[in-house]
């Protein structure tokens, strides 16, 4: 039997295929959005992954230090390592700033071009929170201006960048070290860190040393050597945003990280988040928003292509109006008519198809979020298509059913 279908596809196959190309781009964005929200989730996972703790320890009434402002004094890490149950704990910074290329003479940075949004880490060299692996260079083996920095910022090795007051150089390069915003990630010594987070600029300290001078309520013969030790504390901020604990080994990790969790609350006056507990903060609270964002755009895109194949197969169908008559007028069946007008609108959404996952794979890798493109998700995305084809078919199907085959003889 004749496919009436792919006779008409065939007829008028230019704009066909234009037609579905446009419809692809569209799913192809629909097909990119999903990759965002699966980029966030992996991304958050990614972070927890990278900082190769069992547990988050941090200010009390926090959510940790990706989700909110916390500080620690950085000599609470020495409690914490005398829990039982606890094998190893290191201060960590979290600081998400603008980090520049240093220009010549690393005098000052140079043009605003060249700034990056990276999240800048402090850590202990062999600690958790240093950089898992590297693809290139080598690890921090300096106290001072020497810097890890994943691909994405775009620096390479041997480069100078700067941070605050101070430049360092990049001697080592990793990949997917990044930021539950997705921003790429620039480890530093934890020193450096705490002054570039904590410490005043020069201006400030003298201005707060003056302010400080001129009360007289810490001027008093009776209370010697307090001017000069609240001076040094504004000089010397030794705080940090948490701490990175690794519970020992040979008992079942959650229920250890669990019962040092309670430890760390009970008797440190701290919070303490497991892993299951820092990634429901991530992704259930952290990213909920853009989350619910997306699931808006994809239903918008939904609507929208289903409008534009309902628009263009009901506009075909009005074109061959006298040929369907013509069908109806010989003893076709209306099964048979409907049938190829479902077709056609179920080619229309394979060529659709197509059309945006090649799209969605090719332009991801250049997306400036980052871009998963789950298997799973395409096929949910290609069923919904079909669907969405299928009822978009129901409008032309109606007005094909309805002509009269007298139309076929009438002028």
């Amino acid at each position: 039997m004749i496919s009436l279908a792919g006779r008409d596809i065939l007829h008028s196959w230019g704009k066909f295929v234009l037609t579905g190309m446009g419809l692809g781009l569209l799913i192809g964005v629909t097909l990119t959005m999903a990759g965002v929200y699966r980029g966030m989730v992996d991304d958050a996972r990614a972070l927890l992954n990278n900082s190769g703790a069992d547990l988050w320890v941090v200010q009390q009434g926090t959510q940790g230090p990706y989700a909110e402002s916390s500080s620690l004094r950085d000599d609470t890490v020495r409690s914490v390592l005398g829990l039982p149950g606890v094998a190893r704990a290191a201060n960590v910074t979290y600081l998400t700033m603008q980090v520049r290329r240093a220009s010549a003479g690393d005098a000052a940075p140079s043009s605003d071009n060249d700034d990056v949004r990276a999240m800048v880490v402090g850590f202990e060299p062999g600690q958790p929170g240093e950089p898992g692996y590297l693809v290139a260079g080598r690890h921090v083996t300096r106290s001072h201006y020497e810097a890890v920095a994943d691909v994405r910022t775009g620096f390479a090795l041997g480069e100078r960048i700067r941070i605050r007051r101070h430049g360092y150089t990049v001697v080592g390069l990793t990949r997917r070290m990044v930021s539950s915003g997705g921003d790429p990630m620039v480890f530093i010594p934890l020193k450096d860190a705490q002054e570039a987070q904590f410490l005043k600029d020069n201006d400030a300290i003298v201005n707060e040393r003056a302010r400080t001078a001129s009360n007289p309520s810490l001027n008093r013969p009776g209370v010697p050597g307090l001017l000069e030790a609240i001076q040094a504390s504004q000089a010397n901020n030794r705080n940090v945003n948490a701490i990175l604990v690794q519970v020992q080994p040979g008992m079942d990790a959650g229920l250890s990280a669990d019962t040092v969790a309670g430890t760390v609350r009970r008797w440190k006056h701290l919070e303490a988040y497991t892993r299951a507990q820092m990634e429901e903060i991530l992704v259930a609270k952290l990213i909920a928003t853009s989350a619910k964002q997306i699931g808006m755009f994809l239903v918008i895109l939904a609507i929208v292509s289903a409008a534009i194949v309902a628009f263009i197969i009901y506009t075909m169908t009005l074109g061959k109006i006298r040929e369907i008559a013509v069908l109806k007028l010989i003893g076709t069946r209306n099964r048979t008519i409907a049938g190829m007008i479902l077709q056609q609108a179920l080619g229309l959404g394979l060529i659709g198809f197509i059309v945006g996952k090649v799209a969605a794979t090719f332009w991801a890798p250049i997306f400036p979020k980052y871009v998963l493109l789950e298997v799973n998700d395409a096929l949910l995305g290609f069923l919904a298509v079909m669907v969405i084809c299928a009822l978009a078919s129901t409008l032309a199907i109606r007005a094909a059913l309805a002509v009269d085959p007298a139309a076929a003889i009438g002028g």
